[in-house]
């Protein structure tokens, strides 16, 4: 027995000599037991209560008790809030009012319980960091369990395609099929020859469709954001990861990048895409493109912040070589499948060459002359089309930064995308710059991350994108913004002063807070218009009566294309956007639509307008018309002579343009 049970029981008693002392409690070693009446456990009282049988079992404490410590453990409090999130969340999903969209979007249609789940959810992603660095599981479970909360819906619940950019991509796969292949010198309107010159993304899609034996994309198309999402969460984590040992820091930063990724360019495009590839290849060239030698103090953990990373062990030259050749087919697809992604690949690369231990000439050069190949031989038309409208708008700050709406969006729901939109923009930008002002430390050790974010801020100065320039730069710009503004709400692990204890208990508030936030935010600025994302199919169903009708060559007239199959058969007609013009040209167009429209058809060609419910909330979203303006138009098409109602039910109306009132 050691000393401290001897201390415990006191000192021995005195015995006779030549006589061992007696133990105090339990039996001797040989004859009666000593000492019983002193030694047994008085009985509590609901023992006493319970009269003893011979054949009783014994009570089942023990295995209470471990019960008990069982859901006191971190897995199940973990688990504990995702399933309560899931049963919420499941219960919550028939009783989405998908199809009696109003004015709110999705907003007014999603029940209660919808909204409590993803609070469970966040609040369950909160008690996870506590042990991300020993389970970082959990974080990961509850990540990719939010981005399926917040983007599954639709794939689950709607009947047709969400979005009518994605229906357009759908229309391109099916011609590719159709036709059994692409054909860059074919010449279409409304530059859809572009889709044959860029068509390396349409060409992995024909294939999966043939792969998946289905009859076209639309059947999978609306789980591409959340297939996207989840491919781009192991990207960002080897991203964050270079520059942050903190797995705290690492999976806020990713869930931030979900909640801030609001700008829906992660449906079945290009763009969402050549994205994923991009970051992929940003990924590659951060963790294994380091000079030798040029690391300075940065491998030192005196002079980092406590969270982050050592730089990553340089590579040789022949190595680095190696990994070019590597990536050139990323960087090819990239090149084949979209405009501007190369163009931020490139600038990003140069950006990255500003720091000594990134500085790759051979990377940056091998990148631009790819891009120039491609733009110079399979995009040569539009490359050149685009050169000519430079002069125009480069230089034009304002101009291009400007949302690509013609006029301001009308009604209570656009106004509330609008502004949700900016709060996201203001208090994302504002915890990126307070860290990189706090934690000066981090930034050093994390300069490429900011300097990727800041690299797309230039392209302002270049050209417009059709009024999506200023998306574009914040989508590129957003997973450096979203590693900086988690390192505002996750303060360094160790750090004893008095600033950093304070910090850390702020952060039990200001954390949970500001996801709640974030997430109250991206909720309209996702699904706040879903009015003209969501078309009913006998919507649908009208549209594409409407071009089997029209004879091939026919002008086919629309208020906006942001409507579901407003590209169906595009290679056989000829489409006329006529609201999507500046706001002066559609007041004009509003006071005699009939005649507007009628002196802008070419003779003897025939035409059909197509107006639809999606088309009335496009125009009043993106602010082409005022408000009323659509039921107007739609009202004074109806009663010209000129026009001619050929169908019409509770989703749209087509008109037969005729000359004549004979006719």
């Amino acid at each position: 027995m050691g000393e401290e049970a001897v201390q415990r029981q006191g000192p021995a008693p005195e015995t006779g000599k030549g006589v061992p002392p007696q133990p105090t409690g339990g039996e001797p070693t040989g004859g009666e037991p000593a000492g019983r009446e002193r030694t047994r456990r008085k009985p509590t009282a609901r023992e006493s209560a319970v009269p003893e049988s011979p054949g009783r079992p014994p009570r089942p404490t023990r295995t209470r008790g471990r019960a008990a410590a069982a859901l006191r453990s971190p897995g199940a409090l973990n688990l504990l809030p995702l399933l309560l999130a899931a049963a919420l969340w499941l219960w919550a999903l028939p009783r989405i009012d998908f199809r009696h969209i109003a004015e709110f979007g999705l907003l007014d249609r999603f029940p209660l319980t919808f909204y409590a789940a993803l609070a469970v959810l966040t609040g369950g992603f909160v008690l996870t960091l506590r042990r991300a660095g020993t389970a970082p599981l959990w974080p990961a479970t509850y990540c990719a369990a939010m981005l399926f909360a917040l983007k599954a819906p639709p794939a689950i619940l709607y009947d047709t395609v969400r979005y009518a950019w994605a229906s357009k991509h759908d229309a391109i796969i099916s011609r590719m099929l159709a036709e059994g292949g692409i054909h860059p010198g074919a010449e279409l309107t409304g530059g859809m020859s572009a889709y044959d010159q860029w068509p390396g993304f349409f060409s992995l899609d024909a294939a999966l469709v043939r792969a998946f034996g289905v009859d076209a994309a639309a059947s999978f198309i609306n789980w591409a954001p959340v297939a996207l999402g989840l491919l781009l969460v192991p990207v960002l984590i080897l991203i964050y990861r270079t520059f942050s040992d903190d797995w705290r820091l690492v999976w806020t930063g990713v869930w931030i990048f979900q909640l801030a990724n609001w700008v829906g360019q992660d449906y079945l495009s290009p763009q969402g895409f050549s994205y994923l590839l991009y970051l992929t290849v940003f990924a590659v060239v951060v963790r294994h493109f380091v000079l030798p030698g040029l690391a300075g103090t940065l491998r030192d953990r005196g002079t980092l912040d406590p969270a982050a990373s050592a730089v990553p062990p340089p590579t040789t030259t022949r190595q680095r070589a190696v990994a070019v050749v590597i990536l050139l087919p990323l960087i090819a697809t990239i090149n084949a499948s979209h405009q501007l992604t190369p163009i931020m690949l490139c600038a990003t690369l140069f950006a990255l060459c500003l720091t000594r231990r990134y500085r790759n000439i051979g990377l940056l050069v091998t990148t631009g002359l790819v891009m120039l190949a491609w733009n110079l031989t399979m995009g040569r038309e539009l490359f050149l089309t685009t050169l000519g409208t430079l002069r125009e708008k480069a230089g034009d700050l304002l101009g291009n930064s400007r949302p690509g709406f013609a006029g301001d969006p009308t009604g209570p729901g656009p106004e509330l995308v609008g502004d949700a939109n900016i709060l996201m923009v203001l208090a994302l930008g504002g915890l990126a710059v307070a860290a990189v002002l706090l934690r000066r430390r981090l930034v050093r050790s994390a300069l490429p991350l900011l300097l990727a974010a800041a690299a797309p801020l230039p392209m302002f100065a270049v050209n417009d994108y059709g009024g999506e320039m200023i998306f574009r730069v914040y989508l590129f710009g957003l997973p450096g913004a979203a590693f900086f503004a988690a390192a505002a709400l996750v303060p360094a692990a160790g750090a004893a002063s008095r600033a950093a204890v304070t910090a850390r208990r702020a952060m039990f508030v200001a954390l949970p807070v500001t996801l709640v936030a974030m997430l109250a935010g991206f909720l309209p600025s996702y699904y706040g218009k879903e009015g003209m994302h969501y078309a009913p199919p006998a919507e649908t169903a009208l549209t594409r009566r409407a071009f089997d009708r029209a004879p091939e060559g026919s002008l086919i007239l629309a208020a906006t294309g942001a409507f579901p199959d407003s590209y169906y058969r595009y290679d056989r007609y000829v489409r006329w956007f006529f609201t999507e013009q500046e706001v002066d040209e559609n007041l004009r167009m509003l006071k005699d639509p009939a005649g507007y429209l009628a002196g802008g058809i070419p003779q003897d060609c025939p035409a059909y307008v197509i107006l639809t419910r999606t088309q009335g909330e496009a125009v009043i979203g993106e602010g082409y018309l005022p408000e009323g303006g659509f039921d107007s138009l739609k009202a004074a098409l109806k009663r010209s002579p000129l026009f001619q109602v050929v169908e019409e039910n509770t989703y749209g109306v087509v008109l037969r343009y005729r000359p004549t009132t004979g006719g």
